[in-house]
């Protein structure tokens, strides 16, 4: 088989040519599905940055109600309410700070980011979940700490040789946390 490639490279009546092609052809292919992936891989970082750096802003606005418990006595986001202390935490607003940084638009309960005319990806099902730090624990350094998840659904719309294939579905997961300097 070895012997057989190496006369039809060698041989000078053009047989090789269609080789020569179709070997391009296959490179190109390979190329073409390798920046594919590295768009979606580069698209969902992206995303998955913007949502981490939301959830960190949300929990840094957090911070004045946290401060207090913390300086008094090592507790998470409490505030005072007549002769006991309920909690005061807020999610804020993520998507809002979402569609500013990303340029997304609102469509239908899904933010679409669109690129040339074109949809370049969608989230949607922004969940967040504010994990409060208790009030003034007896073991400070073993307790909970003042904590954000959020998951969110990405939707990227994936194309392959000027064919439409289903879309990427990914479920991002970012996490913040307070953590007192001082």
């Amino acid at each position: 088989m070895r012997k057989k490639l190496k006369h039809i490279l060698k041989d000078r009546r053009g047989f090789s040519f269609p080789l020569v092609v179709a070997v391009a052809l296959a490179l190109v292919l390979i190329l073409c599905g390798i920046s594919e992936y590295l768009r979606l891989c580069i698209i969902a970082s992206g995303v998955r940055d913007a949502v981490q750096s939301a959830v960190v802003a949300t929990v840094t606005d957090n911070y004045s109600n946290v401060y207090h418990g913390i300086r008094e006595g090592y507790s998470g986001g409490y505030r005072p309410s007549g002769s006991s202390w309920v909690g005061s935490v807020s999610t804020g607003d993520i998507y809002g700070r979402l569609d500013r940084n990303l340029g997304l638009t609102n469509e239908s309960g899904a933010h679409v980011k669109e690129a040339g005319g074109a949809e370049e990806f969608k989230i949607s099902g922004l969940s967040v979940t504010i994990q409060n730090a208790p009030l003034a624990p007896s073991n400070p350094a073993n307790s909970p700490v003042f904590m954000a998840d959020a998951t969110i659904q990405l939707e990227v719309p994936v194309s392959f040789g000027g064919k439409t294939l289903p879309p990427m579905h990914a479920k991002l997961k970012v996490r913040a946390k307070y953590m007192p300097v001082f």
